[in-house]
């Protein structure tokens, strides 16, 4: 099996492993690595500079903003949203992209916010709604 791509979605990276499935209205940017057996749920944003390991699911209109990296067998819940600016602003000149690392088999709850910067541990569990500050 192949990448699978609904008709609705974009996909501009050249860099999808295979058995991905991304499902109606998503878009992957150019410059996402998006890796092998992966989902890719309706209308879910998968920014430019994005990583993506193995066997991850990426819920319903999930946003995963530049400089996310996420690892292998990782579950993004329906919503939840990656920043990427500690000090977003319309227009920031001196805006830098921080990064953030989500490590293998960790979990995030529909609605999750995480703020950039922080490290998601092994296997770590995000609730619902929650707002992620600090490392976990």
């Amino acid at each position: 099996m192949s990448l699978f791509k609904h008709p609705t979605a974009i996909v501009e990276s050249q860099h999808i492993g295979e058995d991905t499935k991304v499902w109606h209205f998503a878009h992957i940017r150019e410059g996402a690595r998006v890796g092998k057996g992966c989902v890719i749920g309706k209308s879910a944003y998968i920014d430019t500079d994005v990583e993506i390991g193995d066997r991850v699911k990426i819920e319903n209109f999930v946003s995963v903003y530049r400089g996310v990296r996420i690892g292998d067998e990782v579950f993004v819940g329906p919503s939840a949203t990656f920043t990427n600016d500690l000090y977003p602003r319309a227009f920031n000149e001196d805006w830098e992209v921080v990064p953030t690392l989500v490590k293998k088999g960790a979990s995030i709850g529909a609605h999750a916010t995480i703020v950039c910067g922080v490290t998601i541990g092994e296997y770590a569990m995000v609730g619902a709604g929650a707002v992620v500050t600090k490392d976990v």
